[in-house]
């Protein structure tokens, strides 16, 4: 843990939270439109499947659920990891073989009115990248997915259920889609759960947090990726740069509100630096101020990052700084990937001709 997350800003850390669930959205909508639905999705399913590698037996074994039949492990698992980060989620267990999860609307990787720009392909490579790779990473190739629904077809959820057959699936067989079967009533009482004495509001904050960060860890390498550096960084550099603009009023409220200037954005970009879990120093006057910060949470798993990634990332604070003050300049003076230990920005206010 940073010095930074010792103190625990919670209020800090549901404000990065807003930031990067709402980049996560974005990033995906501006794919589909702005590069088209093959794109959008194979960038969704590298990212799932990157998740799904890095986390998932992990997260089995942090759960406790590593010893449970294995279509219940899983089952259990998405149901237990996605409550965790604030995802609203529903289990049944209907044999050792056969385990439901489902995720009711409103579904949180597509909030709001973004529901409606999301092509099934896309959802379906969500699938694919990660429910459809579980009985692999378990080494257990009789283990699939079968899905009965998808919000963004108009159905009530996204719904499935893990199952295991009585021989080995092909990689064609891991992901079935069946829309006559329907999942079972839910009954909470019966679902798995956590102690919950072991989830103060500041760890519980702190989660929700890592969660929506580790999705953009996963997904702007891998727009970058999937459509190059130099087109990959321009769709996902205006989406950070609009998701910058909408999140800016969300995270003042969320701060307690935020000073008027360009002093005032500087003291909100470094607490928002810290609330991530790095270092970040403020110092300057007047309309000139600078942030420093060293080290770069966000990505500090992933090496030999375009520098496109970081040059798409940093839009975010740029979007902000025109909702915060539309004459203020956001430059980059340092680079950390460059010549230099840390991140820097210079802050100005621009005089308004008249």
């Amino acid at each position: 843990m940073t010095g930074s997350e010792a103190r625990d800003d919670v209020a800090g850390y549901a404000a990065v939270e807003a930031v990067y669930h709402a980049y996560l959205t974005g990033l995906i909508l501006a794919l589909v439109t702005r590069a088209g639905t093959g794109p959008a999705a194979e960038v969704v399913f590298r990212t799932f499947r990157r998740q799904q590698l890095a986390r998932f037996l992990p997260g089995l074994k942090k759960l406790g659920l590593d010893g449970l039949p294995h279509a219940v492990a899983c089952a259990q698992y998405h149901y237990l990891s996605n409550r965790v980060g604030g995802v609203k989620v529903e289990y049944v267990r209907a044999t050792d073989r056969k385990a439901w999860v489902r995720y009711p609307p409103p579904r949180w990787i597509w909030s709001g009115t973004a529901v409606c720009g999301i092509p099934s392909e896309v959802s379906r490579a969500m699938l694919r990248g990660w429910h459809a790779n579980n009985g692999v990473v378990l080494g257990n190739p009789r283990l699939g997915f079968v899905c009965t629904g998808q919000t963004v077809d108009g159905q009530p959820g996204l719904e499935g259920y893990y199952w295991e057959a009585d021989r080995a699936l092909t990689p064609d067989e891991r992901l079935r889609f069946s829309a006559d079967e329907e999942c079972p009533p839910f009954d909470p009482a019966a679902a798995p759960r956590l102690p919950a004495d072991a989830w103060p509001e500041p760890r519980l904050r702190r989660v929700l947090r890592n969660y929506a960060m580790e999705y953009v860890t996963s997904i702007l390498p891998e727009a970058v990726a999937v459509l190059g550096s130099a087109e990959g960084g321009r769709v996902a550099g205006i989406a950070a740069r609009q998701i910058g603009m909408h999140v800016l009023d969300e995270t003042a409220r969320l701060l307690g509100g935020t000073e008027p200037g360009a002093a005032g954005f500087a003291a909100w970009l470094a607490r928002l630096s810290r609330a991530q879990g790095d270092t970040a120093e403020v110092s300057g006057s007047g309309d000139a101020w600078t942030v420093r910060q060293t080290g770069w949470r966000l990505m500090a798993e992933r090496g030999g990052l375009s520098p496109a990634v970081f040059d798409a990332w940093n839009e975010l604070w740029v979007g902000a700084a025109l909702a915060h003050d539309r004459q203020l300049r956001v430059e980059v003076a340092d680079r950390r990937d460059g010549d230099t230990p840390a991140w820097e920005w210079r802050i100005t206010r621009r005089s308004c001709l008249l």
